[in-house]
């Protein structure tokens, strides 16, 4: 849809127009007759524009009205007729202030400004800008001069004149206080009102002449039926044509068929410039589009329009359009949006004419007075008159209206067009007056840009708008091919709609289209060379446009590389590009893991729950599409959750891509992986020890260890098969003790030692009843060295596993015995013996209980010792195991105890002199007298000597004697003595401490300040003792010690 559409507002109008403007619903007509016409515009039910005659203002001037302006400020329209300007009050017109200072006038400019007080701004008030108001300014041009004239808030300000070389024939406001000030179509300089200073503008040399742009361009037809007529104003020497285009103040400036873009500072601001497709007639601005009237012979036809061979004979068809057109370029894209021929409506049939008039040629038609009114978005008004006199004096003059579409139409155009940069700026030039939806739109649009930009290869570009736009990573990631995006890969030709976009369509070539696109207008006409320079200017500021401008026929096989291109990319590029897309990438998931994981962890939710939360492979393509494009912190903890899990996806396939060192790192932390995505490709690259670190951080602990099962089949050495497995198993959590268990079975089978050590490590604190349990099922000798471990590392006390250890030494020596294996019978029952010696915390009823009574005496012995039956444990070393040295030293033990003469010594030496008659013992008498001999004095002297049978001889029991008769009478007057010497020092010592005491009196001076001591705190000084305040100790040592 073209931005403009056209229909005749005024038909039949019998005077010549020479200036037009209008303001709110008022239009005014100035003709060269000095008349003012007055008309007022309203809409019809059809939304079209329609005028009604309202007044007529005559003889404003004796000469034509050549400018019409109007200032809201004081409600006045301007008028320059005859030299001279005049303000003329509406609606009456009366009384009229005419501007004395601004006689010889050739030209005028209006600007309008909010301006702020240089005044500090009150704190309570809310402007913080200081007081606005309304300021506009009128500019008059002069012979050699310009006169300012300034309203403030309605009320005249000070008149300031600046002489000047030349006379300004066209004055343009680039800003409030800056004027473009032309006096030739190549002179031109800046006015900056502060200091009433001019700086001359320079233009840019003009390019090389690439064929005549002049009126052999323009056809001699065009002039044909001139005639006398050029009293219509078609020979008048058009002014310098001077145009603001943006709110920064940059303005354009005309130079036959080439307009150059300047900043408010006067330097250029665009690389390249507007080229027309003729020296345009006139030229008009409506934001941001710029129209003029091209001449008759200039504007190439559409190609279906030229296309073919004529019959023989017959003149070859014109390339061109034979009638005046309006050419209507975008001051955003630098490109032609539309091209209107006359006549402007379509289907001129129907315009009504004066009765008796007759149709002229449209080729014999002028058209001129093209004018916009100051308003944002305005109509534009321009008049067609019938170059002949007859046909001119029957039909008048009509004037045309060009009203813009909605700009949410032109907008939502270009970007069906895949426009997407002409749209985004078209958007900053609005507000949010103009357009409530604004904010929604450029976001949409930004986005579609972004995808655009990103087809070119410009990753980082497009990577750096979806941040800004908190892009659904899914739809960023579905830019990518299937090694990343996996099944979220999204073909190329269909990534504009996957972001809310349409597939850009085609230019319309129809050649009944009068309105069409430039691209239409002006596509297949090869040969012609002013078609060709607008191109070339065009490609040289905005490449790849598409549809949006004129394009050669030459040219579509660089349209396939345009953005809207549906082939190429980071899927079928070169290396190094794919490359780059993915490192582009990961500045995109870096920036976004982070938030996504800390939006999660204030719900809660961290990757070690992963393993409870769906995964994402349960959600459909379309419904991961489908979630908002929203920062974090609007997001619902399930779309935070299929968006971090999207982007780690991403960020291990990338990583694998161009990053593979690591992705070791990577699967060992936290994270929200899709493991079903991504160990496949680890596993083709063989990266086992990655995927591995992957499932046991996902907790997917049962695949990690059937892979680490699966990778020892290569290995040989039985340790070498077991140890990894074997780590991962002693590194697990309690929680996964059956699946320990379970594991551990066949790593125990191929070696028990490793096996073992899965449990012995100190990483992780196993429930021990558990792990004997489990231990004692598979082997109790493997059981027995876990509990010697507990014991011996873990200092366990526990009567369970002492009880435990001790009834597995027994099965096991049992074993043994049954099996008839000397070499296992006596190593297990060694350790027996050691530990119910050395233990002290199993119970020792049970164990006895259990010890059956043919076998096992040693056990027995010191069981019985530990219940106290000493001499039932003597009875079994001496009568049972015949091992009077055990008797002895189990003597010795239990003396060391119970230091009893009467106890465990002379129980043995009963055992020896008076053995049980049940048994049948004879008695030890050799025993008895070495046992007397060397353990005397631990023995009771009377009950020994009553033991020992009457035939003894006394040599034999000499020592003994002599031992029992010693008396400690001698050694205890001693230490007594001794202790009564200790007793009277301590008193001496406590005399002479009690005797070292000084006496504070009410008349006690301290000697160093020579102050009374009084109540305050003191200090006593060694060696004589001196007393001091305690504050004037320091000064007191310090002066006896000089």
């Amino acid at each position: 849809m073209p931005p403009f559409s056209s229909h005749p507002l005024i038909h039949g109008f019998k005077e010549r127009i020479e200036s037009i403007t209008s303001y709110a619903d008022r239009l005014y007509l100035g003709t060269s007759t000095g008349n003012v016409h007055i008309y007022a515009l309203a809409k019809s039910n059809d939304g079209q524009l329609e005028a009604a005659f309202e007044d007529c203002k005559k003889a404003l001037g004796r000469r034509a009205i050549e400018q019409l302006g109007y200032i809201k400020d004081v409600n006045s329209l301007v008028v320059l007729t005859d030299g001279v300007v005049t303000l003329y009050p509406s609606p009456t017109f009366a009384p009229p202030t005419l501007l004395t200072q601004a006689k010889g006038a050739l030209s005028f400019g209006i600007d309008t400004s909010m301006q702020y007080s240089s005044e500090a701004p009150d704190p309570a008030s809310n402007a913080s800008q200081g007081v606005p108001s309304v300021v506009t300014r009128l500019a008059v041009g002069c012979k050699r001069k310009i006169v300012i004239y300034t309203w403030k808030d309605g009320e005249a300000q000070e008149v300031k004149e600046l002489n000047l070389p030349h006379s300004p024939r066209s004055i343009v406001f680039s800003t409030s206080t800056t004027l473009v000030l032309s006096y030739t179509h190549t002179e031109h300089v800046l006015l900056k009102l502060p200091m009433m200073s001019t700086t001359e503008i320079a233009l840019p040399a003009p390019p090389p002449a690439s064929g005549s742009t002049g009126i052999s361009a323009m056809g001699m037809g065009a002039f044909s039926g001139l005639g006398g007529y050029m009293t219509l104003g078609l020979g008048a020497k058009a002014k310098p044509a001077v145009y603001k285009v943006a709110d920064d103040g940059e303005f354009v400036v005309l130079k036959d068929a080439l307009s150059t873009f300047f900043a408010s500072e006067g330097h250029i601001s665009r690389s390249g410039g507007l080229e027309w497709s003729g020296p345009p007639d006139e030229t008009a601005f409506v934001k941001p589009y710029m129209l003029s009237i091209i001449p008759p012979g200039s504007v190439p036809l559409p190609s279906s329009k030229t296309s073919g061979s004529p019959p023989p004979g017959a003149p070859a068809a014109p390339t061109t359009y034979q009638t005046p057109c309006i050419q209507i370029a975008s001051t955003l894209s630098l490109s032609t949006a539309q091209i209107v021929p006359y006549p402007f409506s379509d289907n001129p049939s129907t315009l009504q004419k004066p009765a008796g008039a007759t149709a002229s040629p449209p080729s014999t038609t002028s058209v001129r007075v093209l004018s916009a009114s100051p308003s944002a978005k305005s109509p534009l008004f321009t008049t067609s008159t019938p170059i002949d006199r007859t046909a001119a004096a029957a039909e008048g003059t009509t004037v045309w209206v060009f009203t813009m579409a909605d700009w949410g139409e032109q907008i939502d155009e270009l970007v069906d067009a895949g426009s997407y940069a002409d749209a985004l700026a078209l958007l900053d030039t609005l507000d949010t007056t103009a357009l409530p939806d604004k904010e929604q739109r450029k976001a949409h649009i930004r986005g579609l840009h972004a995808v655009s930009v990103f087809s070119e290869g410009k990753y980082m570009e497009a990577i750096k708008t979806f941040i800004d736009l908190d892009i659904n990573p899914a739809k960023v990631i579905a830019l990518y091919p299937e090694t990343i995006a996996g099944r979220l890969s999204v073909p190329r030709h269909k990534w504009i709609e996957l972001y809310g976009g349409k597939p850009p369509k085609s230019a319309s070539t129809d050649p009944d289209d009068k309105s069409s696109a430039a691209a239409g207008s002006t596509e297949g006409s090869t040969a012609n060379k002013i078609a060709g320079q607008l191109l070339a200017a065009v490609d040289a500021v905005v490449p790849a446009l598409g549809e949006a401008i004129p394009t050669l026929s030459s040219s579509k096989d660089d349209d396939t590389r345009s953005v809207r291109s549906t082939t190429g990319g980071p899927n079928t590029g070169s290396v190094d590009d794919y490359q780059r897309s993915i490192e582009n990438l990961l500045v995109y998931l870096g920036d976004r893991r982070p938030k996504f994981s800390g939006a999660l962890q204030t719900f809660g939710i961290t990757p070690a729950k992963a393993p409870e939360l769906p995964n994402l492979s349960e959600t459909s393509v379309d419904e991961l599409f489908a979630l908002p494009n929203q920062p974090p912190p609007s997001l619902i903890p399930e779309q935070l959750l299929r968006y971090a899990q999207i982007v780690d996806t991403a960020l291990f396939k990338s990583y694998l891509v161009v990053r593979p060192s690591l992705v070791g790192s990577l699967c060992r932390l936290e994270n929200w992986c899709e493991v079903a995505e991504v160990e496949e490709v680890l596993k083709e690259r063989k990266k086992f020890s990655e995927l591995i670190d992957l499932y046991k951080t996902k907790k997917m602990h049962e695949k990690a260890l059937s892979l680490l099962k699966d990778l020892s089949e290569d290995e040989d050495d039985p340790r070498e098969k077991v140890d990894p497995t074997a780590l991962y198993l002693q590194r697990l959590n309690v929680q996964y003790l059956s699946l320990i268990f379970n594991w551990t079975n066949w790593v125990l089978e191929l070696s028990p030692q490793r096996g073992l050590q899965i449990f012995t490590s100190d990483e992780i604190d196993f429930p021990t009843k558990d792990i004997a349990t489990y231990l004692a099922g598979r082997d109790l000798n493997l059981c027995a060295r876990y509990i010697e471990y507990l014991m011996e590392e873990k200092h366990e006390e526990g009567a369970l596993f002492h009880n435990w250890l001790a009834e597995i030494y027994l099965d096991l020596t049992t074993e043994a015995i049954n099996h008839n294996d000397l070499t296992a019978q006596k190593e297990v029952y060694d350790r027996l013996l050691q530990f119910l010696d050395s233990s002290t915390h199993y119970e020792v009823d049970r164990i006895f209980a259990r010890l059956p009574s043919d076998r096992f005496f040693e056990a027995r012995a010191i069981l019985l010792g530990r219940l106290g039956k000493h001499e039932a444990a003597l009875d079994i070393y001496v009568n049972r195991l015949d091992d009077h040295s055990a008797a002895e030293n189990y003597c010795k033990r239990v003396y060391q105890v119970e230091p009893d003469p009467k106890g465990v010594f002379l129980i043995l030496l009963r055992i020896y002199l008076r053995p049980s008659t049940a048994g049948g013992q004879a008695t030890s008498l050799a025993q008895a007298l070495d046992l007397i001999s060397r353990h005397s004095p631990r023995l009771d002297s009377a009950e020994a000597l009553q033991l020992l049978p009457p035939l003894v001889n006394a040599s034999d029991v000499r020592n003994f004697l002599h031992e029992a008769l010693k008396t400690p009478k001698v050694d205890t007057r001693i230490a007594r003595e001794l202790w009564k010497a200790r007793e009277h020092q301590v008193d001496r010592k406590l005399m002479l401490l009690q005797s070292k005491r000084v006496k504070i009196t009410d008349t006690r001076i301290c000697p160093q300040c020579l102050k009374r001591l009084g109540n305050s705190v003191i200090a006593v000084h060694a060696p004589r003792g001196e007393v001091t305040h305690y504050q004037c100790r320091e000064a007191f040592v310090k002066r006896n010690g000089q």
